[in-house]
Parts: structure tokens; C-alpha cells; sequence
């Protein structure tokens, strides 16, 4: 792999035409069957149990900070295990596998001194998840598999002070996180991602300059991938971290024309179930969910099994609260397979227009 420079990257009418036919594909789906979204990364890398070497091989060798934690960097230092993870989540019947990017923006890896990779973390993660794909699709050409450019919240909040004495204080500006934001998009569009997830949304500010870049990105390229947005339920309120309702943080991001909206993460998938209520009421747009197995243990572990999980997902099914229906925290290529399996049986959730 050989370090990457977006500035010097541009799309192809080749390039343009697969982004345009893909969008159709993708909408068709979404109008005839529920479509899976991959489990958790994370859970995944864990079962390696890898080293702080794991983390710097072939690129941070001689980097002064520790980086063991730093999944994101494993798609360039152990691509291998990224690459067996996508497949797995592909074998048990997702439709759609997200980039291991969550942390792949500047504000994120500024913790490791890691700002100038961040152009390689994202096109090579986006490549790796488009070979996969592209492979699962040639075997099984009436189940085509998509790339979702995994955006996350940042470890920084707008619209928070982060001290306790000086509530006008922020650690984060609007402009500062479109930078981010925006390098972020072109490296995952230029390394084949079909749609972009800003996800876990905590704070809505966020969300909105992760989407303000988007478009930034979408005009200087002259192509539009399609969005999905995902929130994140904090705890029993039924608010986000910044204090939002399910119902304020749709308002707030009815602006932009998603293809999605949905929740993940924080709560399991039973807990989740009412503020999906809410969305499937109100949204505009397609619903999709992608719960934790359960809440942590007291050693931060999931201990919800697959069939535990479906069971609760199949009530979102029978409901018709969804259509793309996924795992979080905790889930596996076990866990995909039982949804896999339940989205196959029932429809998905019919989309509701001028509401």
C-alpha cells in the first residue's frame, strides 16, 4: 500500500456511471425487501487478540505514541483480518458491510499524532470493503453487496463544554469538524464506498456539519451517493446526549434528503423498539436500526446470543418498523445470520410520504 494524497485523487466517468447505476440498484432494494446491515467491527477485531505490534506493522513502526485501540489503523497495518471480517459478516447474509472508519477523521486520530493517515485510512478501508463485496456479488449476482462509509460522531462534542465551569466553552467548532468531515467523505468515495452512515449520532451539531461536508463533497465532485443517518439513544430518557428527542433529532435532519434514518447503538435491541415506533411514524425517509446485543456487563462484554436478539428483532419485523436492519456493540457474523434469516421472511416497512 502506498500513502495516499485525496487532493491528488479525482472519479473517473467510469467511476461516475457505477455510483449512478448503484444508487438505482440501491433504492430498488430498499422498495422490495429488507436489506441487512453488518454487525460490529469492533467485537470482531477483539477476538484477535492482538498486540501493540498488530497495530504498527509495515507503517507505525517507529511512531512515538502507543496505538493499540486504534482499530481504524488495521486496515492498513493487518488488512488480512478487515478483509476475513467483511467476508464473514458477507457469508451470514449481510447486504451491506460498513468501512472499519469510525474514527477516521483528524479530530479522532489527533489523540495518536496520526492526522496526516487519515487520507489512507479512509480510501484503503472503502477498498478493502469494495474487493470483499465485489467478490460476494460475482458469486451471487441476484444478492448484490454495498459499502457503507462508516462516519463517526468524533470524540469531540459542539454543542457540550466539556468543562463544567465555563458552559461556553467548546472543544470543537462547526467549521473545524466540516474540514474533518469533508476529508473523510473524499477518501471513502474515492476508495468505492456506495453510500455514506454518519453514525451514532450523539450530538446533532455534529451530524450537521458531517452533512453540510457531504454536500460540500457531492457538488466538487458532481456525484451523490446516497446518505443514511443513524442516532444514538443515551439511556432510559429516550434523549440523545445532547438532549434530543427521537422526534427533534429527525426534525433536525429532515433537511438533507437521506435515504435513511434510523438508531444504533446504546441501548439493545428490545429497549430500541419504541423510538423506532416513533421514526416509523414520522420519517420521511427509510428506518434503519442496528441495536447493541443487549447492555454490557460489568466487564463490557454483550452476552445477548443470536437467538436471544432475533427474537427481538422479530418484532420489529412483524411491525414493519424497518428496512435495513442490522447489529452494533456486541454482534457477530451469529447474530447477523439469525436477522439475515428473519429478514427474508417479512417485508419492510412501508415508507411513509408527506407526514
Amino acid at each position: 500500500m502506498d500513502k495516499i494524497d485525496i487532493t491528488q485523487l479525482s472519479l473517473s466517468t467510469k467511476d461516475k456511471e457505477r455510483i449512478k447505476t448503484t444508487n438505482a440498484l440501491i433504492g430498488r432494494l430498499l422498495e422490495e425487501r429488507l436489506l441487512v446491515l453488518d454487525g460490529a467491527m469492533g467485537t470482531m477485531i477483539q477476538r484477535h487478540k492482538l498486540t501493540e505490534d498488530d497495530f504498527r506493522k509495515n507503517w507505525f513502526e517507529n511512531h512515538e505514541a502507543s496505538l493499540k485501540g486504534n482499530n481504524d489503523l488495521l486496515s492498513l497495518t493487518r488488512p488480512d483480518i478487515i478483509k476475513e471480517i467483511h467476508s464473514q459478516y458477507f457469508e451470514a447474509g449481510a447486504d451491506i458491510c460498513e468501512t472499519n472508519t469510525f474514527s477516521g477523521t483528524t479530530i479522532a486520530q489527533a489523540d495518536y499524532h496520526l492526522e496526516d493517515f487519515v487520507d489512507d485510512i479512509n480510501y484503503y478501508s472503502a477498498n478493502l470493503a469494495r474487493e470483499i463485496a465485489d467478490e460476494f456479488t460475482a458469486k451471487e449476482p441476484g444478492k448484490p453487496r454495498f459499502v457503507a462509509g462508516s462516519i463517526g460522531p468524533t470524540n469531540r462534542t459542539a454543542s457540550i463544554s466539556p468543562d463544567v465551569n465555563d458552559p461556553g466553552y467548546r472543544a470543537i467548532t462547526f467549521d473545524e469538524l466540516v474540514v474533518a468531515y469533508k476529508q473523510q467523505a473524499l477518501g471513502l468515495i474515492y476508495g468505492g464506498a456506495d453510500l455514506l452512515l454518519v453514525e451514532t449520532v450523539f450530538d446533532t451539531l455534529n451530524a450537521k456539519a458531517a452533512l453540510y461536508a457531504i454536500d460540500v463533497v457531492y457538488e466538487e465532485l458532481g456525484v451523490e451517493l446516497p446518505i443514511m443517518v443513524s442516532g444514538t439513544i443515551t439511556d432510559a430518557s429516550g434523549r440523545t446526549l445532547t438532549g434530543q428527542t427521537t422526534e427533534s433529532f429527525l426534525i433536525s435532519m429532515s433537511h438533507m434528503p437521506l435515504i435513511s434514518i434510523g438508531l444504533n447503538c446504546a441501548l439493545g435491541a428490545s429497549d430500541l423498539r419504541q423510538y423506532l415506533q416513533v421514526l416509523d411514524k414520522k420519517a420521511p425517509f427509510y428506518v434503519s436500526a442496528h441495536p447493541n446485543a443487549g447492555l454490557p456487563n460489568e466487564f463490557g462484554a454483550y452476552d445477548e446470543t443470536p437467538e436471544i436478539m432475533g427474537e427481538q428483532i422479530k418484532e420489529y419485523l412483524e411491525e414493519g418498523l424497518v428496512n435495513i436492519i442490522g447489529g452494533c456493540c456486541g454482534t457477530t457474523p451469529e447474530h447477523i445470520k439469525v436477522i439475515a434469516d428473519l429478514a427474508k421472511v417479512y417485508n419492510p416497512r412501508t415508507r411513509k410520504e408527506n407526514v
